[in-house]
């Protein structure tokens, strides 16, 4: 048996992926003391905890308006199934945080969907959970968008707020034209 045949199978392990934005960031320098593009271990029995106090939080924003903890991160594993997830806690008692739209006040909590968009105030962090297989640890990998998320991205977590007429014609383009919709009997095609 070859060296190769007799090592150990290897783990796959859940990776987050976070996608940050502030539209100040190239004056301010918010995000300074975050390690971009470089996957960082956290052990699995931590809480991530972001926010501008270095001395708790393991992911500083570098700003006044981010409160000492603003929120945190927890890994866990979902009742009886194999599958990993993480809760998404507001840490901050003067800004809510919002998830999708889902709005969370202080020590409101939910289950991070695999893929959303993170806001308060004026960031917005887009969300990616990597699945994995691994138990002792998952991996963070930070990331700086250049662009608005809410707008860079049409994101299929993110409901369409327009609805879809059933004759297929959107009512936009009857504005675009100068008209208003009429209702016509069916019979008169």
């Amino acid at each position: 048996m070859t060296s190769f045949e007799e090592a150990e199978t290897e783990e796959t392990v859940t990776c987050l992926h976070l996608t940050f934005y502030h539209p100040g960031q190239d004056e301010k320098m918010m995000f300074r003391c975050l390690n971009f593009c470089k996957r960082e271990q956290v052990r699995a029995d931590d809480v991530a905890k972001f926010g501008r106090d270095s001395s708790v939080c393991r992911y500083n924003l570098m700003d006044t308006r981010v409160s000492r903890i603003q929120f945190s991160l927890q890994f866990y594993r979902k009742l009886q199934a194999s599958e990993y997830g993480f809760e998404i806690k507001n840490l901050s008692k003067k800004t809510k945080l919002t998830v999708n739209q889902t709005e969370l006040g202080y020590l409101n909590k939910i289950d991070l969907p695999w893929k959303c968009i993170i806001s308060f105030g004026d960031y917005q962090i887009l969300a990616e959970i990597q699945e994995g297989e691994a138990m002792d640890y998952f991996e963070t990998h930070l990331h700086l968008a250049e662009a608005p998320i809410l707008q860079e991205r049409c994101l299929p977590c993110l409901p369409s707020l327009q609805p879809i007429p059933e004759n297929g014609v959107s009512p936009s383009y009857f504005l675009s034209q100068g008209k208003s919709p009429t209702e016509m009997d069916e019979n008169e095609l």
